[in-house]
């Protein structure tokens, strides 16, 4: 069996939880083969269009490559999602996915969907061994305290990490989300401080800017920046996990580890801060800076 293989499922449940936050359970026949290493662990899911059926999808071993081979009109859209819970027995799967304005294809059908509807998840199975390069949560060993930083995008990861997290863990959680209805999404874990809040009609990232420096001022010991390598996020892709040659953590302990993630810009900016500014250690901090205001991208 396959490390990892695309799961045909369709959608059984749709529940909103908040106003920005909608949960599809998608069932399928073989989803008791569905692994679930834990932590943040991305999958893809790849959506049907007007025009295009889930067929169109090129599924095998090598299938970027072949899906990098067709044009554009041929390619279905796919974008990245948390697995949020997995029950075997059930052959059920939950991902909790944004709703918001329709901008691109990922958008409209999650402002579309109905029960029945069919899509593809790329996701490990259980034959899946050791560490997974789907996980970007790899703390050290012994964490004093950690930061778990992003916009509503990242906030279905969080969500789980939250949950998973050993219950004497302690750190600072900064989301900002679009509505005050958004805030209650997060589960609630007795170590952490909340410094989630809506941004309303506010700039996009004023709050998750201001709560990150505030945190990391209050969590990490005073230090000289370090020196980082600028990345063009127009051309490239913000996207810094600390690992060893074996996939574990990079360090065997740090005063804190810092997971961010969400609009490039922003994480740009929090990279910047953490470790040319403040001096954290750039081995213990994971940056995903995976997607751009204004621009939709598999």
């Amino acid at each position: 069996m396959s490390a990892m293989r695309f799961f045909r499922v369709h959608v059984s449940r749709i529940r909103d939880l908040t106003p920005s936050f909608r949960r599809f359970t998608f069932a399928g026949d073989d989803l008791d083969q569905y692994g679930d290493p834990g932590y943040d662990q991305r999958v893809k899911v790849v959506f049907p269009t007007a025009g295009l059926t889930l067929d169109a999808m090129p599924t095998g071993e090598d299938w970027y490559t072949a899906w990098r081979a067709q044009s554009a009109d041929e390619r279905l859209p796919f974008r990245t999602y948390t697995t949020r819970a997995v029950r075997h027995e059930a052959r059920e799967v939950d991902i909790d996915m944004v709703a918001h304005d329709v901008s691109g294809p990922a958008s409209a059908w999650i402002a579309g969907a109905k029960e029945g509807d069919e899509v593809l998840i790329l996701a490990p199975t259980i034959a899946h061994r050791g560490v997974s390069l789907g996980v970007d949560f790899v703390p050290p060993r012994h964490t004093e305290n950690l930061l778990l930083a992003g916009d509503e995008t990242a906030a279905p990861a969080i969500a789980v990490i939250l949950e998973q997290l050993a219950p004497d863990a302690q750190g600072v959680v900064a989301v900002e989300v679009p509505h005050e209805k958004d805030v209650d999404y997060l589960p609630r874990h007795p170590g952490f401080d909340y410094l989630v809040a809506a941004r309303g009609d506010g700039p996009r990232h004023a709050h998750l800017v201001a709560a990150v420096e505030q945190a990391v001022e209050r969590l990490a010991p005073a230090g000289r920046g370090g020196e980082i390598e600028e990345i063009d996020i127009d051309e490239g892709i913000l996207w810094e996990v600390p690992r060893t040659a074996k996939g574990g953590a990079a360090l065997k302990k740090a005063p804190l580890y810092s997971w961010l993630a969400g609009e490039a810009s922003a994480i740009k900016a929090l990279r910047r801060h953490l470790v040319a500014e403040q001096g954290v250690d750039r081995r213990a901090v994971a940056f995903m800076g995976y997607w751009r205001l204004g621009r939709a991208e598999n």
